[in-house]
């Protein structure tokens, strides 16, 4: 990142002070395995030391400054008595954008997370900053806290000068080099994919996408197979209980650990222990099998042979070429097992959950609903239906009772049905209520793989390709891709999962009725042919919606109430069929604006009131500036639509009334 581009985003910036010490390292003392909690500058006042930042090593003496990222690795080795400053700080860009560019923002562009060591021209006037900065932080109270931000700003300023002067580079850590060493030295501690997210900065999105492209894994699935290459060398090497294996793996509940062994590998671990023992293969063996490895080369193409970090089979030790290591017999033999698994199941459906939730030669099949003939409960929960997706024909329990969905439990819990688990669900969604006392699992876009296996669902109902792909072994697997549908059609298609065809059509019915009595209501008001626009941003910056896709209501106002947009905006909105939106500065908003606007905000929001460019546009001077809550507003199932539309009438009636 250019020196120009960084003092911008700096400028841009929103600064907490966390902690600023003075540290003192005895010779030989070390600082091993240091995962930096935040960002952070190192100062080195005095004496000498081996740093390793990230792997990166070099020599640091008086007066080196480094900086490091939130979850980078920090190794140091003193070689005589050494003296350093170290300041945490946690920053982020203050001006709001949609949440996946405000996460991309922090995550790619901005200078807090880069890494970058110098010596200083002027080191004495960076010294000055840190030691005012420490005394006022001692002091504890927030005039000194208020200092101590003060004199960060001017450290910064004077760190950029020096740098821009010198023609300093920077550079950006590698995201899935720092999860991979995270992982292989924390792997027996809890771990879930945001546990990740959070210790590296990095939205649970931006770091999956990063780590899959470059590993052809996901974080969660890696963890995995390294925790169970250890499990399996402590079953062969060890008489270790079960309970004392999984312990160590980092598995607080054994019957947990078994299912999960055994999903992975096809046998349980005590069949496996006695398989590998009675086939009296030692480590120095030469292996003849390991072509045979499933999903071939890409799996492992993500290999530092710097620091000996590889995918799944070298762990955290050193490579050692004279000899094949039992973790490659572990490796080979788990791919045997899982080809021949492969191989024996069907092409045409989607496979069962290995606890035998799905088909099988003893199931009853229907392409409708359950037979009427069935005489008993247990034989009507053995029933299953056949249903056409864009996977091809899924067979499906005809009454599933254990129901995990993604991103989609609107529309589930709206046909009446309620899941035993699913993805995170924003504070303020309309169904929220609804979903008391469900699990969670995590991000929608990357569930948990393992608490889906932990709540053994006969029923998964995913919105992507990805999250299909991740948990379509588990139990039969329905993928709908929701954002290339309409709200009817896609409720049509998940009805038709539960045999509540009925229903779906019910609640379309009675949405559509709805729309009529608020579009005639909002006529007989002398709303309806007024122009509307949705915002979202703050005193810089706005984003205006462009699409019905857009969400902020933008499917209620644009799509089912037909409201019209101004015409520069409208007319993108007549012919863009996805989420769409321009960003546009404060100063050039009010010709995107309408008669009335609709403004989303969220929990630290920007306060617009004594903005004087926002205050003179007439809809916010003539009360017809309506606030949504983005989390109420984020959703497009028809729950959520149901809601929204009453929110939308009823605020857009009240603009009348007030006059």
């Amino acid at each position: 990142m250019q020196s120009k581009e960084q003092i911008q985003l700096w400028n841009q910036a929103a600064v907490k002070i966390l902690d600023v010490r003075r540290v003192v390292l005895e010779a030989g003392e070390r600082i091993q395995a240091y995962y930096l909690p935040a960002n952070s500058f190192i100062y080195v006042l005095r004496g000498t030391a081996f740093v390793e930042m990230d792997g990166q090593k070099h020599e640091a003496k008086g007066f080196h400054m480094q900086h490091g990222s939130k979850g980078s690795r920090l190794d140091i080795e003193a070689r005589d008595e050494f003296e350093y400053v170290l300041l945490f700080y946690r920053a982020f860009l203050a001006f709001p954008k949609p949440r996946n560019i405000w996460r991309l923002e922090q995550t790619s562009l901005a200078p807090f997370a880069l890494q970058y060591t110098f010596i200083p021209d002027r080191p004495l006037v960076l010294l000055r900053y840190l030691s005012e900065m420490e005394k006022a932080w001692i002091q504890a109270n927030l005039m000194g806290q208020l200092q101590v931000k003060s004199l960060f700003y001017q450290f910064v300023h004077e760190l950029m000068f020096q740098m821009a002067e010198q023609e300093i580079r920077t550079a950006r850590p590698d995201p899935v080099k720092q999860v991979l060493r995270y992982i292989h030295a924390h792997y027996r501690e809890h771990m879930t994919l945001d546990i990740l997210a959070e210790q590296f900065n990095f939205s649970s999105r931006h770091l999956s996408m990063q780590f899959k492209q470059k590993t052809g894994s996901s974080p969660i699935d890696y963890l995995i197979q390294i925790r169970l290459a250890e499990a399996r060398k402590l079953r062969i090497q060890s008489d270790a209980t079960l309970s004392e294996i999984a312990a160590e793996v980092g598995y607080s509940d054994v019957y947990y650990f078994s299912r999960i062994f055994k999903k992975h590998t096809g046998l349980s671990p005590i069949h496996y222990q006695r398989e590998i023992r009675g086939q009296g293969w030692a480590e120095d063996r030469p292996l003849q099998v390991s072509e045979l490895s499933i999903g071939g080369r890409s799996k492992r193409r993500y290999i530092d042979y710097e620091n000996h970090y590889q995918y799944i089979d070298g762990g955290s030790t050193s490579m050692k070429k004279r000899k094949v290591s039992s973790n490659m017999i572990f490796i080979a033999l788990l791919s045997l097992t899982m080809l021949l698994a492969a191989c024996g199941a069907g092409s045409g459906t989607t496979p069962a959950a290995s606890e035998g939730t799905g088909t099988s030669s003893n199931t009853s099949s229907t392409t409708g609903s359950s037979s009427s003939e069935a005489g008993s409960q247990s034989n009507q929960d053995n029933e299953t239906r056949t249903i056409s997706t864009v996977k091809g024909d899924v067979v499906v329990p005809a009454n599933p009772k254990r129901v995990v969905v993604l991103y989609l439990q609107g529309d589930v819990v709206a046909l009446g049905v309620k899941p035993i688990g699913t993805s995170e669900v924003f504070d303020g969604a309309a169904y929220k209520n609804e979903l008391e006392g469900v699990n969670s699992l995590g991000s929608w876009f990357e569930p948990n793989a393992e608490a889906v296996i932990d709540l053994d669902p006969d029923l998964i109902i995913v919105p992507s390709e990805a999250t299909y792909t991740l948990l379509k072994d588990i139990a039969p697997t329905v993928y709908i891709p929701y954002e290339k549908m309409t709200t009817e059609e896609r409720l049509r298609n998940i009805a038709d999962i539960f045999g509540k065809e009925q229903e779906a059509e019910k609640l379309i019915t009675e949405l559509n009725s709805k729309v009529e009595i608020g579009k005639q209501k909002l006529a007989d008001a002398g709303i309806l042919d007024k122009t509307v626009s949705i915002v979202e941003g703050g005193l810089k910056e706005m984003s205006v919606a462009e699409s019905k896709q857009y969400g902020r209501g933008s499917q209620v106002i644009y799509e089912y109430l037909g409201m019209k947009a101004p015409d520069m905006v409208q007319q993108k909105i007549d012919t863009v069929t996805e989420a769409a939106g321009s960003t546009v500065s404060m100063e050039v908003l009010p010709e995107y604006l309408g008669d009335y606007v609709f403004r989303s905000v969220y929990e630290g929001a920007d306060n617009l009131s004594d903005n004087p460019v926002w205050s003179s546009v007439p809809a916010v001077k003539e009360g017809r500036l309506i606030e949504i809550d983005f989390d109420f507003f984020y959703y497009s199932d028809i729950y959520s639509i149901n809601k929204q539309l009453d929110y939308v009438v009823e605020h857009l009636l009240d603009t009348v009334k007030a006059k």
